[in-house]
Formats: C-alpha cells, structure tokens, sequence
C-alpha cells in the first residue's frame, strides 16, 4: 500500500449551482504534521470492492430527448441493444459493489457511457448522447484551431496518428462539445460520473467547472489522436454563475473509456474567463476539484415501511452543493458524497407536483461507505398510488423479459416487467389523476398500444395487456471494438429445401445506402425444430458481412473460422427466427477479427 497525507474535503459537483467560494490549492498540496494517512491500494481496482451481479435498466435519448434506437450497450462482457424507445436491459450484469460501468455507442454519436455504485435491485440509468458532427477540419503539417460552442476551442501542430501508432496525412474532422456545469442536461451526457483518480492513485470525486469532448476522424472516418510528442492547447469557458469560486489553477482530468473513471493529468490556468490547459491525447478533458468521499445508500419508505421508488433524493453540503438521483423498486439510491461532514438530505416529488420538499433531515458525517433509511411523512397534498396488472406476449404468454413506462404530468417512468406481472409506485398531485401506460415485450420487440388510465385511489388494478404490434425486425453486429451495425431494412429470411432435398436456410440483408449488408447461409439439421449450434465448414455454408464506413470486408467460410451460430427460435412463416453468433474469423483480406451479433427476423417462406 501507498501512504500520502489524508487532504482537506474540497467539494462536490454541483448538478444545480454553486454557492460559495474554494480554495485554489491542489487536492494533494498539504503536508501538515499530524494528519491522518490515507492507504492508497496498488492498483486503482482494488477500490471498487468485490464482484457482483446486479440488473440494469436505462434509456439512451439525444439531445432533443428523443429515444435513440440501435444502440449498442456493454456492461462487463454482456451487450444489448436499445429498442425503439431507446430502452435497455441487462440483467445479472458482473459489476463490482462500489463501481459499475455501461458503455453506449451508435454510429453518428461520439462514444457515451455511465458509471454508477450499483445498488440492489434494478439500476436505472439515463444516457444523453452526443451528435458526431465535425465543428471544423484541419491539415497535417499545418497548425491550426477549432473554436466550438461558448468560445472552447483547440489548437493542433498538424501532427496526427492512427490507432496503431502510425503517422496520418491528410484532412482532419474535428469532432467537439463543450459541457457547462450549469446546464441541467451534462450530467446525462457526460461520460462515467464524477469519479477518479488523481496522480497519487487516489480515489476522488469531482466538481466539474467545464468539460471539453475532443474526438477526431480521418478522411476515411478513422479514429485519429495526437502523434507522440505533440500536445494541443484546449480552451473551456466557465460559466458566469461560476467564475467567482474558480481557482486561479485548477486539476485537468481526462476520462478514461476503457475502465469508466477520470484520471488527473496536468493542469489548467484561468486566463479571463477561460480554463487554458496543455493536452498530448484526447478524449473528455475537465477541470475539476477533487475531494475525498465515501459511498452512501439512502433507502425511503412510507410510514407503513413499503419502499418508495421514482423519488428524487439530494444531499447537499453545507459547503459544497448538491447532488441526486432516483430510488428504484426497493426505494433505494446510492452514489458519492463527502465523506466527514454533515449533509443534508432532502426528498422531492415530481416537477409537476412543484418543488417543495417532501422531506429534509440532516445525516452522516460519514467517514465510510454507508447505510441509511428515511422514512417520509404523510402529506395531504401528495397522493400515493400504486399501478398493477398483468403482461402478456401476443400469444397468451407471460412477459419475463420487458418492461412498461407509466406516463404522468410531463414524465415517464420504466419498471421492469420479469415475471408477466408489475406494480409501479409513484407519488402524484391532488389535481392530476390521469395517466397513460405502455408495456414493451424487449425479447419480442412487440409492445401494447399506450392506453390512458384514471387512478382509483390508492391501488389502481389495469387488468391484461398484452404486446401484439410487431416493432421491428432486425440483424445487428460488431466486428472487434468498432460500431455496432444495426440492419433493418431489406431483409430476407428464407427456409427452402436444396437440390439434394437437404434444409437450408438463407437470411439476407443490406442498408438502403448499400454501405453494409449482411448474408447467412446454412444446411440445417435433418429434422424440425433446426434449433441449435452451427459451425461454417465450407460445403456452402457461410456466414458474411461487411461495413463500408468500417472498411472490413465480408467472410466466407474457411477451416480457421470459429464463429458459431447458435439458432435459438426456428418459428413458422411469418413467425420470428433467432440467432446469436459470436467468434472470431479471417477476412478476404487475411486479418483475423473477431464478431458478435444477433439475427431476430420474421421468417419469409
């Protein structure tokens, strides 16, 4: 273990505003005698405790707040795919009990992603991504700047490299966002949270004066970054609620896509209203202050102790500010907060019931991580109610892997559907006693249609729904670690006997723009169901793709290929037909890649 000195509580982000001023030194500037030692473990890891599995259910939006579908989504070794309502689920992900990290990536958006302390039951998370638009074009061999929205901006010597370490010539897209504090929407399109580690290995949490999302293409759309031994400067605004409490040098910390958290690297100068700073690569760059803290679990409950979930819960320091999230089913939220002093605790309803507090109680200090249960009081003017009923697929089945979202007021809330049967708890105002419900098969991709509903004070009991409108049917795969390409137009899938009376069966596909496509061609197994695990092995059975923007070729078969295809439905004509492949293979071109994907299509004859 390492040993530095134990550092003074700084601050913590502020989702809302910041009040009062902080100090200008560095996080790791103290050296009085007599403080506390603070053990820093070998590797950075070690903080994040044992391995757990935990569910997850989020939504991906963009910046309109629309759902964005086709959505590749990875927690640990596992992926999914957002739906038509920008909807996820992963359930029994490997995360650990103090982090847990979930990666989102779309072509046409830079890279998005969440971390979180994981609580129990299911954690809900909302991820706002970011449009891929080029702000401006550079040269190699020419040094230029790039000013983007609020006056950020970067400079380049025109030295660039490929992801393999090569030199790169040509034109440069320059991809960028500026994130302000003070705007409502950063802390959905940031990546991770405020979580990281600082030079000395230490975990810290962070209050962000401005991020800068930095990311940079080829002219055949390829990931570029700085060459070793060139550094950019980057220029990122703080915002005039803020520029009070700036400190005149501020820690640069950049985000850290592989493992989820920031890392301190460097330093920023207040020039003006400007952090000014130097930066050799890029990804998110953000200026912030650090502070020790611990990890806190607040569970609420009414009086009669019945969990409360979709509530908002804060904690706010004294001195630092506020932060929050929402309980789930078991009324429970976790997250980072300051560790060794006062806080205080507030619990509010929706915004369409106003912005009262429902409760307010001061808790902790806390100098580990921490347990606490609140209990909230009756209210007249806040009704509880609770939503019941039973989900159904088309054909009479119990939904065990979907969900319905509850629209009240101007809001929607998603629960999870595991078992053909939910209950949705909520707060809602005296003067608004309606609300609207629609369940999605996430399996199926079927869903109901949205049906509006008055409450019947406290338990309101809607019956049967069941999902019969078809959304969508689909081919979705990754080559390596590049996009997920998401087919669902042209599609063919096609079960036909062969001239020597033997079953096969042919799935086909390609983007309107021709710019991907997709085939797969198999002899079957002799009898029905055809269910089960088939390995390409040259006597006309294939499996192929290809993605112009990913400049890979398609594969046919050959004896080194070991991507298995796994038929898990096999349905009537017009019924779904399923499969997931993964392994890896060797393209056209000689190089051995690797693959994953599904195939959920309806089958044509």
């Amino acid at each position: 273990m390492k040993n530095i000195k134990n550092f003074p509580n700084l601050i913590l982000m502020l989702l809302l505003s910041l009040f009062l001023a902080t100090s200008c030194e560095k996080d790791d500037g103290g050296s009085g005698s007599g403080e506390q030692q603070e053990n820093i473990p070998d590797t950075f890891s070690e903080y994040f405790g044992n391995q757990i599995s935990r569910d997850f259910l989020g939504n991906v939006i963009d910046t309109d707040r629309n759902p964005i579908e086709g959505v590749t989504i990875t927690i640990g070794n596992q992926t999914a795919i957002t739906d038509s309502n920008g909807i996820f689920i992963l359930n029994d992900a490997n995360v650990n009990e103090r982090f847990g990290y979930i990666k989102a990536e779309k072509t046409g958006y830079i890279h998005g992603s969440r971390s979180v302390v994981p609580s129990n039951g299911t954690n809900k998370v909302t991820i706002m991504l970011l449009d891929a638009t080029v702000t401006g074009t550079v040269n190699s061999g020419t040094s230029e700047t790039i000013t983007a929205n609020g006056g950020s901006s970067v400079s380049f010597d025109g030295n660039f490299m490929k992801e393999d370490g090569s030199a790169y010539s040509g034109s440069v897209d320059v991809i960028m966002h500026h994130l302000d504090p003070s705007d409502e929407d950063m802390s959905m399109q940031m990546p991770g949270m405020l979580y990281a580690q600082n030079e000395d290995g230490a975990e810290r949490m962070l209050q962000t004066l401005g991020m800068l999302a930095v990311e940079l293409r080829g002219s055949g759309g390829e990931d570029l970054n700085l060459a070793e031994g060139s550094t950019s400067e980057i220029k990122i605004p703080v915002d005039a609620s803020l520029i009070s409490i700036a400190p005149a040098t501020i820690p640069l910390w950049y985000f850290d896509e592989v493992n989820g958290y920031w890392k301190e690297e460097g330093v920023a100068t207040l020039q003006g209203n400007m952090y000014v700073g130097t930066v050799s690569h890029f990804s998110f760059w953000n200026c912030d202050i650090p502070a020790q803290a611990i990890t806190l679990c607040v569970t609420v409950t009414d009086e009669d102790g019945n969990a409360l979930n979709n509530l908002n819960v804060t904690i706010t320091s004294g001195t630092f500010g506020t932060r929050g999230g929402y309980t789930n089913e078991n009324g429970e939220v976790c997250g980072y907060v300051p560790s060794n002093e006062s806080l205080e605790l507030n619990v509010y309803s929706y915004e369409l019931c106003g912005d009262a507090t429902l409760l307010t109680e001061i808790v902790g200090p806390f100098s580990t991580d921490s347990s606490i249960s609140v209990i909230l009081p009756s209210n007249p003017d806040i009704i509880q109610e609770t939503i019941t009923g039973n989900f159904n697929t088309c054909s009479g089945d119990a939904v065990t892997d979907g969900y319905v979202q509850v629209s009240y007021g101007n809001q929607t809330f998603t629960d999870v559907v595991s078992d053909g049967t939910f209950e949705v708890n909520l707060l809602r105002c005296t003067d608004n006693d309606t609300f609207g419900i629609e369940g999605s098969d996430f399996v199926n991709l079927q869903s109901t249609d949205s049906i509006s509903y008055t409450f019947t004070t406290p338990l309101t009991n809607i019956g049967t729904i069941s999902a019969c409108n078809t959304i969508t049917e689909f081919i979705q795969y990754t080559i390596d670690d590049g996009d997920s390409v998401f087919l669902t137009e042209n599609i063919d899938a096609s079960f036909y006997m062969s001239g020597d009376m033997l079953p096969r069966l042919g799935i086909s596909s390609y983007s309107n723009d021709q710019e991907d496509f997709f085939y797969f061609q198999f002899r079957l197994n002799d009898n029905p169901p055809y269910t089960g695990e088939y390995l390409a092995n040259g006597f006309g059975d294939a499996i192929g793709f290809g993605s112009e923007s990913q400049d890979l070729p398609f594969f046919d078969a050959n004896p080194n290929n070991t991507v298995i295809s796994n038929i898990t439905s096999f349905g009537d004509v017009g019924d779904y037909i399923d499969i997931n492949f993964s392994g890896d293979f060797v393209s056209v071109n000689g190089n051995i890649s690797s693959v994953t994907g599904i195939i959920h299509v309806l089958r044509d004859n």
